[in-house]
């Protein structure tokens, strides 16, 4: 078995695993907040959709990761062991941006105010991923 290979792999996995489950939360919570809305006789804003996908550009980074890897040529332990922990990073920072996704779903259907702050903290969540792809693009060489 090539062990670079199955670290590509598992970036781009682990990577989509996390977008999966941000995807589900988030989505849960804009769905929720639209219901209270159509309940109240509130218009449903369809602003919350860009809460419920933002955690699917982690899996985008895990393939351009494993892309990166392919070509690399680099060492097959060293491949190992960089998928699992960049897809772990790109993972967790999709997780944490489906809880802020979800919260701020849950605040805008209530207020209709704070896009901007709220989109903010999903913003810094993303960036843990954009970190973990750029720096292990430049350990890659």
């Amino acid at each position: 078995m090539d062990l670079g290979m199955l670290g590509t792999a598992l970036v781009m996995g682990i990577s989509a695993l996390g977008s999966a489950i941000g995807i589900g939360i988030a989505g849960q919570a804009a769905i929720g907040a639209w219901k209270r809305c159509y309940m109240t006789n509130k218009e449903a804003p369809f602003i919350l959709t860009v809460f419920a996908g933002a955690p699917l550009t982690q899996t985008i980074y895990g393939f351009l990761l494993m892309q990166q890897m392919k070509a690399s040529g680099a060492d097959p332990a060293f491949l190992l062991g960089l998928g699992i922990a960049s897809g772990l990073a790109m993972c967790m920072s999709a997780v944490a941006q489906g809880k802020a996704g979800a919260a701020g779903s849950d605040a805008l259907g209530e207020t209709g105010k704070g896009f901007s702050l709220y989109i903010m903290v999903v913003g810094l969540c993303e960036t843990v991923a954009l970190f973990a792809l750029v720096f292990s693009m430049v350990a890659l060489g």
